[in-house]
């Protein structure tokens, strides 16, 4: 009898704690007392002492996201000095302290994703969770465009130039440093966008691309103003993005301003939120003044308006 209801017991509190998703470490020591007096049944005492390991508590924000947006991952209630591990598809995240047990990263997922559920795999020392991220399926605007031809059909020459200059992108991007950026990122543009991320390009008729970023309306001169704070960490002419800056803002992200008329930062400057980074123009393959707005999250292409819209 004895051993029947304390299995039950032991069975329940396993059911439970595996349905709430918390990490606790029951250390019990049961002492069972039988008193036998007359009429009266066995009486059973159990005394437990215990110890909790904390449980920490994921959220992913939003929940469900399209394909190109970013997200958030808080991780509360770690107490634990080494930072929490968080994975999807095998590609880690970068935490940093968000407050007293809380850490935080911005995660993204690519333009190319398939709509379905997705598992990001959570660790906290030698505590582990999951939780899911829903990418939803999205229908992405078709626009049409006519350029120069030599703007579209490279020459050999040019063709080279923007293989050198994608090789420097691509070593920038891969970098990964400590957080620089401070709250909510910002439009560096108060004006409409023109140009919706993942737009699918028409150019003269025939060559397709597909807009990894977002075009904003811009008078020529106009001030750019720099997303959050960060490092420059570009500064310089490039073929289709014509004067261009990149500013790192640690953890991953990088945030891309295209087509400035001209410069007012330079190589390795630091920046507040809010700076004035350049002023709007038309260089590289553009049509008319306007600000080309992108960002990057650990190498991945980003909606802008989907990291303006995180709750940093």
């Amino acid at each position: 009898m004895i051993r029947r209801v304390s299995k039950r017991i032991f069975l329940s509190i396993r059911y439970y704690i595996k349905r709430t998703g918390f990490a606790i470490i029951l250390k019990a020591d049961m002492k069972i007392y039988t008193t036998i007096s007359g009429f009266f049944a066995s009486v059973l005492l159990f005394f437990f002492t215990y110890t909790f390991v904390s449980a920490f508590q994921v959220e992913v924000s939003p929940y469900e996201i399209s394909p190109g947006d970013a997200f958030i991952i808080t991780v509360a209630d770690a107490k634990t000095s080494p930072l929490p591990d968080a994975s999807l598809n095998g590609k880690p995240f970068y935490f940093s302290s968000c407050g007293k047990d809380c850490f935080i990263a911005v995660g993204a997922v690519g333009l190319e994703t398939k709509p379905g559920a997705y598992t990001i795999h959570v660790s906290v020392g030698e505590k582990k969770t999951n939780v899911d991220l829903v990418v939803r399926h999205t229908r992405f605007p078709t626009q049409r465009l006519t350029l120069p031809e030599e703007r579209v059909f490279l020459s050999r020459e040019n063709l080279k130039r923007v293989e050198l200059e994608d090789e420097r992108l691509k070593a920038i991007f891969e970098t990964t440093t400590d957080r620089l950026w401070r709250g909510k990122f910002v439009l560096p543009l108060e004006h409409d966008v023109t140009t919706k991320f993942g737009t699918k390009r028409i150019i003269n008729k025939k060559k397709i691309s597909v807009h990894r970023g977002i075009d904003i309306k811009g008078k020529d001169g106009e001030e750019v103003r720099s997303s959050n704070s960060g490092r420059v960490v570009l500064a310089e002419e490039l073929f289709f993005g014509g004067n261009t800056v990149i500013l790192d803002h640690g953890q991953g992200i990088y945030t891309v301003y295209m087509h400035l008329s001209k410069f007012n930062v330079k190589h390795q400057d630091i920046v507040s939120k809010g700076d004035v980074i350049g002023f709007v123009g038309s260089t590289g393959r553009s049509s008319n003044s306007h600000l080309h707005f992108g960002v990057k999250v650990l190498n991945i292409n980003v909606n802008p308006v989907s990291v303006v819209g995180l709750g940093l």
